[in-house]
């Protein structure tokens, strides 16, 4: 079983796995991450394996060491977050669309900012103010908002929103993002199932033939890592080489990754 996928946190496991795991088990109690970002950690206090932005859906486990073991609804990832990143709030009915924003305490532009939020962020706007929402957590500019039924059209203009964005390992915000973070936001902003890790994205879609031109959209892997095509030439990806969001063109890409010890394309995938 892939721990990442597993909802086992080692001492508690999910009802779905009865007969599976000899543990106790249970349903788990429904939640949403209440903090702009929250680290997913692979043991209490441990090393990132992901991160969940504000209102990301989760189903509690255990609680052990002041952190709780969760599986995100979304992907189903998981892992352990703070304990204080956890609690209940109304259903989100809005997705941050521009790559980054601020909740502020009033709804006026001058007023001081109480958080940070990325690009995927979900809000419940209970109420609107002129141009702006009226969140449990503070006042949003509608323009930086969708309702949550509201999809971007192209992942890879979502992806292009994010040149720039400084590469984190584990990242999944606009504060910091990997190369399958990327892929991950870019995808579900155009409301797409699609897993948080490369070797999970590598698994899912069609491959391409080596006769088959890749298109924009489609996904080149290597071994840990994973592009997405802008067009026949160009890529975009979070890459450790610039430490950002940045295009490559493919060719470019191939040799460097390859003169580096990163092997060759393993695959090109097409969602």
């Amino acid at each position: 079983m892939d721990r990442r996928t597993t909802p086992f946190s080692g001492r508690v496991a999910h009802v779905s796995l009865e007969g599976i795991v000899d543990a106790p088990l249970t349903e788990g109690e429904a939640a949403q991450i209440i903090l702009p970002l929250t680290d997913l950690l692979a043991s209490p206090g441990g090393a990132r394996d992901r991160q969940l932005l504000l209102g990301a859906s989760v189903v509690v486990l255990d609680r052990d060491q002041g952190h709780v073991f969760v599986q995100a609804t979304r992907d189903g990832y998981c892992g352990w977050v703070s304990e204080r990143s956890v609690g209940r709030g109304p259903q989100p009915t809005h997705w941050v669309v521009a790559p980054g924003a601020h909740l502020y305490t009033d709804p006026q532009v001058r007023a001081p900012e109480k958080a940070s939020l990325s690009l995927g962020a979900r809000l419940a706007v209970v109420g609107s103010w002129g141009d702006w929402g009226n969140t449990p957590h503070g006042f949003v500019p509608l323009c930086h908002v969708r309702p949550i039924d509201h999809f971007a059209p192209d992942p890879v203009s979502v992806a292009e929103s994010l040149l720039g964005t400084p590469y984190l390992w584990g990242g999944n915000s606009r504060s910091g993002i990997d190369c399958s973070g990327l892929v991950q936001m870019a995808f579900h902003a155009a409301g797409r199932d699609c897993p948080g890790d490369s070797d999970m994205q590598m698994a899912m879609g069609r491959g391409l033939s080596p006769a088959e031109k890749s298109k924009r959209g489609d996904l080149i892997f290597w071994e840990g890592h994973v592009a997405l095509v802008v067009n026949d030439e160009l890529l975009i990806h979070a890459n450790g080489n610039t430490m950002s969001v940045a295009y490559e063109t493919i060719n470019d890409a191939i040799s460097r990754i390859s003169a580096a010890g990163g092997g060759l394309v393993q695959a090109r995938q097409r969602f």
